[in-house]
């Protein structure tokens, strides 16, 4: 008696795990080529002036990436554990060759420094100013941009709680946030220097005018997401505002709430490094960058671009992982 033939759904699912040892193969092959390139294009008689040849072979890497990448991407791997580990390395290999990339182009195509320095200065400088940059890090992050995006995205929160319950609050407030949220930053930085003066103080304030509003906004959203059905039974069970609240409308509520958190923190380094360039002491990631775009040292200003996009990455995928935590009950994190 002949085994029952597989679903249809399995079968593809076995062809596309089946595709994963040809696309790993297709992997280190890509990965020897691209050791190869960079060896390469640094040789006196390529940096610079790279032949057809060389851009023909560049090309040719960049399509049996795409083809391994695409690969790794569609394939289901049978366990869960493998599942991360595919799930890390298709953006990493994404990100890597595109790095790869621009080493490539810069320099065999000889971009002066001026306009796009190559990764490999960068990376030279940034070791080499790892003091300086710890400093504005401090300076910046530390001192500017956590306090205010937990001063501003608190507040917000707070008085989302009080719009909740007071309804002509929320009918006042809503149309200033909508309006205070379409201020040009360049335009509110230079006034809060000149109020609250040059050093951490005016940047926090910055921070929380530019953080406050969305975590209001969206928070009072987020209070009104549970359904009438679920506000029916609480009232059944003679539930009074805060039991509601915190039974039901602030769970239903907490995607709207990390939604914000996860916009506010990027619009809170940015407005701090923006903020920096009216006015601070000798540190900080904005001083920097307007100082030595000014003297022409564009490696540095992409060190600190390159600090400033890791700790923006790290601050975003903590709120994230937090944000699975704790609505894990959500359908965006349905399994596969």
């Amino acid at each position: 008696m002949s085994a029952p033939a597989p679903s249809p759904d399995l079968a593809r699912a076995r062809g596309r795990a089946d595709g994963i040892p040809a696309a790993l193969v297709g992997l280190v092959a890509v990965t020897a080529g691209c050791l190869w390139a960079l060896g390469a294009v640094h040789r006196p008689d390529l940096a610079g002036q790279a032949p057809a040849w060389f851009w023909g072979t560049i090309v040719a890497l960049w399509l049996a990436a795409w083809w391994v990448t695409d690969r790794l991407a569609k394939a289901v791997p049978p366990t869960p554990g493998a599942r991360r580990v595919l799930d890390l390395m298709v953006p990493l290999l994404f990100g890597a060759f595109l790095i790869f990339l621009w080493e490539i182009v810069t320099v065999g195509a000889g971009v002066p420094m001026v306009l796009m320095p190559p990764p490999s200065a960068i990376g030279a400088r940034l070791a080499q100013s790892l003091p300086t940059l710890a400093e504005d890090f401090g300076q910046t992050v530390l001192r500017a941009v956590i306090p205010g995006w937990a001063l501003g995205s608190g507040l917000g929160i707070a008085i989302a709680l009080l719009c909740d319950r007071v309804p002509f609050l929320r009918r006042g407030l809503m149309p200033i946030g909508n309006f205070v949220s379409a201020l040009p930053m360049i335009g509110i930085a230079p006034i809060m220097v000149m109020w609250f003066g040059f050093d951490w103080q005016s940047k926090v304030a910055v921070v929380v005018v530019m953080t406050f509003f969305p975590a209001l906004v969206n928070t009072v959203a987020g209070l009104s997401a549970s359904g009438a059905l679920e506000r029916d039974l609480m009232r059944s069970y003679a539930a009074d505002w805060a039991t509601t609240l915190l039974k039901l409308r602030l769970p239903s509520a907490m995607p709207f709430v990390f939604n914000a958190l996860k916009i506010n923190s990027t619009l809170a380094l940015i407005g701090a490094i923006v903020a920096e360039f009216f006015g601070t002491p000798i540190l900080g990631m904005g001083f920097r960058i307007s100082t030595e775009v000014g003297r022409m040292s564009l490696d540095m200003v992409w060190a600190e671009i390159a600090v400033a996009a890791v700790t923006g990455s790290v601050f975003y995928g903590l709120l994230a992982l937090a944000e699975r935590r704790v609505t894990f009950w959500h359908p965006s994190y349905r399994r596969r």
